[in-house]
């Protein structure tokens, strides 16, 4: 197999894995341990995203995080570009963005400082396996380049996988928070 085939195989397995953890009530613990390692970033910029499919949901924790500073979500502009980030608050006026994610209608584009990055699965050293499009990794290669960035991969722990197929444009993150543990390199 070549590497976009094990790449698929690896993704396949983790959309199951998530799939079976989603809506069994580990958001919750997930995002009390989000809130927990955000608490020393509060008034920075910092990323969320409006989860699709059996994504974990961080929108508790931007919310609080809202009342503390500016929280942006990713605008897909273009495919093999970089994320613009535009504001979002709790309640603004959403529409439907490319790939289903919502995104806000209005708002100031923003440079976050904190990324909290969904994945489809990640491993104990900070790999990230995303849905292959290379969008976070494109964004936070730009970003890390003008100035320290911190990437927090979100998940449940059944997204946790060995081996992930990584390739060298692929981004690290500097955390993962899932229901059961928090990891930080």
């Amino acid at each position: 197999m070549n590497l976009a085939e094990v790449k698929a195989a690896a993704r396949k397995a983790a959309y199951a894995r998530r799939a079976e953890a989603h809506g069994r009530g580990l958001d919750g613990a997930a995002q009390a341990r989000l809130l927990e390692l955000l608490a020393p970033q509060r008034g920075r910029a910092i990323s969320g995203f409006v989860p699709i499919r059996t994504e974990i949901n961080p929108l508790p924790v931007m919310a609080e995080m809202a009342a503390h500073g500016p929280v942006c979500v990713p605008v897909i502009e273009a495919r093999a570009q970089p994320l613009l980030f535009r504001r979002w608050r709790p309640g603004c006026r959403m529409a439907p963005g490319p790939f289903g994610a919502a995104v806000p209608v209005e708002g100031e584009e923003i440079a976050p400082d904190v990324l909290i990055v969904p994945l489809v699965a990640f491993d104990r050293t900070g790999g990230r396996l995303g849905y292959g499009g290379g969008f976070y990794d494109r964004t936070l290669e730009r970003l890390r380049a003008l100035r320290p960035t911190l990437a927090i991969g979100f998940a449940y722990a059944a997204q946790e996988a060995d081996g992930l197929p990584l390739e060298p444009t692929d981004q690290p993150l500097d955390a993962i928070v899932t229901d059961a543990f928090t990891l930080t390199f």
